[in-house]
């Protein structure tokens, strides 16, 4: 008797747009791929751009993967053509607005997943209604979280519990109940929609409940790393999880994958970025990021750049442009010509090949917003963290690295803002700039010891992703 053909899993995979979410949600969807899935990702046209490359040559490698596009209703909301990404928001009236047009997606997203009839859906946990369009179906929905259980335990235990709401003043500190460690903060450093009731409050409650209401979650981390956090994810919210990460590693091996991560533009051969770190010694270089969404005051800018000058370390600094600030031009301009001549410090205009750099020998550490890609891309790089949160959750994944993993050092951040109204001012000196990477460069018995921790969560990592190897296509 004839043996029947084995049916291939169809999995559609659902990522938000915006760069955090869909970066490593695409890299999953790719991975799932690699492990025999045939793969679907709905996305709108601009945002498939950013990554069609990486799909194109997977599918060229016979793995079966492809992109489905829905259009994106830009000219009925009065949006520039190709706007269709958070990251594109310049105020947040222009964020409700692409926001607007993500949710009027639903339907014709709803029409595909009946039309293509998969076996499960895999969604970012900012499309909570997928819960019901998989119940529709009668498929596994499974949540993708783009950030860590530490951060989804502290922000369940705060919704819960409600601990910033009795204390005196903004500088008293509370105690998260329920965690395995002391972790104390202060209200301002709790995440904006936990810490205030507002109408975004009852948008994200919504999310996190359809986590409790899917198959299961996905998870962009690895037992080394948060191991105590995952089983307090199992016990406390009561859902299944699957941790896959660290998913940009696992996925983006070779360096031509590693440097069109995310990113339309080729990377040229021989760039002068890596010109300039090939020039410097082992581990001596300070990588300066705050991912896709920040754009710092130019009283900030100023205070960084003078840290950075006066720390005694190279540094590699990725700018974000802000339109229409010709001061901020002029200074940035000077200091960049000034770096150049005394080739201290090198800075990288608006996109930079983040993996690629952190990967260098010359990199020995990281200032980092918090954001979660950067921390594991980081952690699996082996490189130690200055902290400076700016939004959202950040503040708890500082928690994770300075206070659990004791692989950082938070350079002073003391309120969170939301990434479109982060003010005029400084907030952070260049006095604690200079004493962060300090400390992070340092010699000390300390810091030599928080650097060994880091290398010592690198190697797992990449253990991690050595134990299973792709399925072969045939």
């Amino acid at each position: 008797m004839e043996a029947q053909p084995q049916h291939q899993l169809n999995v559609m995979f659902l990522p938000y747009p915006t760069p955090g979410h869909m970066i490593p949600m695409v890299d999953t969807a790719r991975l799932f791929a690699k492990h025999g899935v045939s793969v679907t990702i709905i996305t709108t046209p601009a945002n498939a751009l950013t990554f069609q490359k990486a799909i194109d040559s997977d599918f060229n490698c016979r793995y079966q993967i492809r992109t489905q596009v829905v259009p994106f209703p830009a000219a009925q909301l009065g949006l520039p053509d190709g706007v269709e990404n958070i990251k594109d928001s310049t105020s947040p009236e222009m964020l409700g607005t692409i926001s607007h047009g993500i949710s009027m997606l639903k339907d014709e997203i709803e029409l595909l997943l009946q039309d293509l009839k998969p076996d499960c859906i895999v969604t970012d946990f900012c499309y909570p209604w997928t819960v019901e369009s998989a119940k529709k179906l009668g498929i596994p929905r499974i949540f993708f979280y783009s950030s860590s259980y530490f951060s989804n335990c502290v922000g369940n235990s705060i919704r819960k519990h409600r601990p910033h709401e009795s204390l005196a003043s903004d500088t008293h500190k509370f105690t998260i109940p329920g965690l395995p460690q002391r972790i104390e903060m202060t209200s301002p450093q709790v995440a904006e929609w936990e810490r205030t009731r507002n109408e975004t409050t009852g948008y994200f409650d919504t999310m996190f409940k359809s986590e409790s209401r899917s198959y299961g979650a996905l998870y962009n981390s690895f037992y080394e790393l948060e191991s105590e956090y995952e089983e307090l994810h199992k016990s406390t919210l009561g859902t299944r999880c699957w941790t896959i990460g660290p998913v940009s590693a696992w996925v983006n091996k070779d360096d031509e994958q590693k440097a069109d991560r995310g990113h339309i533009e080729d990377l040229a051969e021989e760039p002068e970025w890596l010109n300039w770190l090939n020039s410097k010694q082992n581990e001596s270089v300070l990588y300066v990021s705050f991912g896709s969404h920040t754009r710092l005051p130019h009283a900030q800018l100023v205070e960084l750049a003078h840290g950075l000058e006066h720390c005694g370390h190279s540094f590699i600094w990725v700018v974000r442009k802000r339109d229409g600030n010709e001061n901020e031009g002029c200074f940035l301009q000077e200091f960049e010509q000034k770096m150049k001549e005394s080739k201290k410090g090198y800075i990288i205009w608006n996109w930079a090949p983040q993996i690629l750099i952190l990967d260098h020998p010359s990199v020995g550490g990281i200032v980092t917003h918090c954001g979660w890609n950067s921390i594991i891309e980081s952690v699996s790089a082996g490189l130690a963290m200055i902290t400076w949160p700016m939004f959202a959750e950040q503040s708890y994944n500082e928690k994770l690295v300075v206070d659990v993993l004791k692989i950082g050092v938070a350079v002073g951040v003391k309120e969170l803002r939301f990434w479109l109204s982060v003010g005029d001012e400084a907030t952070v000196r260049r006095e604690e700039i200079v004493k962060a990477v300090v400390f992070l460069m340092g010699n000390s018995q300390e810091s030599k010891e928080m650097r060994k921790r880091a290398r010592k969560l690198g190697v797992a990592a990449k253990k991690t992703i050595e134990r299973v190897e792709p399925l072969t296509t045939t």
